[in-house]
């Protein structure tokens, strides 16, 4: 595996694999690696012949209330995971590299970008199209991994590919979670033994939905109800939002109908956490 800090050095190196027919697969990550990244790396490890990592906490996707200081990193970890699991290029670049001292231009998915978790951080998904956009220039992939966790920014992101015509296929792999089943997250360390026991409650409560869906509750203001009960149940979670919405649109609906997305957020102490699942009614 070989470790890159220039845009210059991996375009002149994945310009060599582009001439000899093979595919690329690129995988945009801000480290700190769990099982739910491995599983990223591993599945474009089956589908393409050359696997980028790009390792990079992006600046620009965070508040200045928000933890991009305190965001856990552990190069020396994240070098060996990804060098076991089949890497070819790990990509860390300084923000220096990615952001031009007088850099003024951004990427911006309207209307989407709104609802959900970025109702409560305006300026989130603005940070995350913009630099995914720069890594899909830089890197030019044939495919890209990303985690069904991530729900909203996945819908972002392939609104964005489609709109700006880029030339390759976005990949969702499912969300990895612990044995427990709470989502995995570089956040999740943050969290103490009492309040990583009670975020349990977001996945169960998510699991709940399913269940009243599956013996046949098909309103959504009757399952975001008992959802709601299972949370509050829980001292140290506070709940910013549950949605049931549209998979493609995230317009909120007040019927289980079709692909809809069951999401939510909430903070488990200090440490914000999100979680989803998918019905196909």
């Amino acid at each position: 595996m070989k470790v890159i800090s220039t845009i210059k050095e991996l375009r002149a190196e994945l310009s060599k694999e582009r001439q000899e027919g093979k595919t690329i697969g690129l995988i945009p990550t801000m480290g700190y690696f769990h099982q739910g990244h491995l599983e990223l790396m591993r599945r474009a490890r089956e589908e393409c012949a050359v696997v980028v990592v790009s390792l990079y906490v992006n600046p620009t996707q965070f508040a200045p209330s928000e933890d991009f200081e305190s965001y856990p990193r552990d190069f020396e970890r994240d070098k060996r995971l990804a060098e076991n699991v089949g890497v070819d290029y790990l990509f860390c670049p300084s923000n220096a590299e990615m952001y031009l001292p007088n850099h003024l231009t951004y990427v911006e998915v309207e209307k989407i970008t709104n609802k959900l978790c970025g109702a409560s951080r305006p300026h989130h998904f603005k940070g995350v199209t913009t630099v995914v956009a720069k890594l899909f220039n830089i890197v030019k992939p044939d495919k890209a991994y990303f985690g069904q966790k991530d729900a909203q920014q996945v819908v972002v992101i392939r609104k964005m590919v489609e709109d700006l015509n880029f030339d390759l296929e976005i990949v969702v792999v499912p969300t990895a979670r612990e044995e427990d089943g709470l989502a995995m997250s570089s956040r999740n360390t943050y969290l103490s033994a009492v309040e990583r026991e009670e975020a349990l409650v977001l996945s169960k409560s998510l699991q709940h939905a399913k269940e009243l869906i599956d013996s046949g509750e098909r309103i959504a203001q009757k399952i975001k109800e008992e959802m709601q009960k299972l949370i509050k149940s829980k001292p140290h979670v506070n709940l910013e939002y549950i949605s049931i919405c549209d998979h493609k649109t995230l317009e909120e609906l007040s019927r289980i109908e079709g692909e809809t997305l069951i999401a939510l957020a909430a903070k488990a102490g200090k440490v914000r956490l999100i979680d989803n699942i998918v019905i196909r009614d």
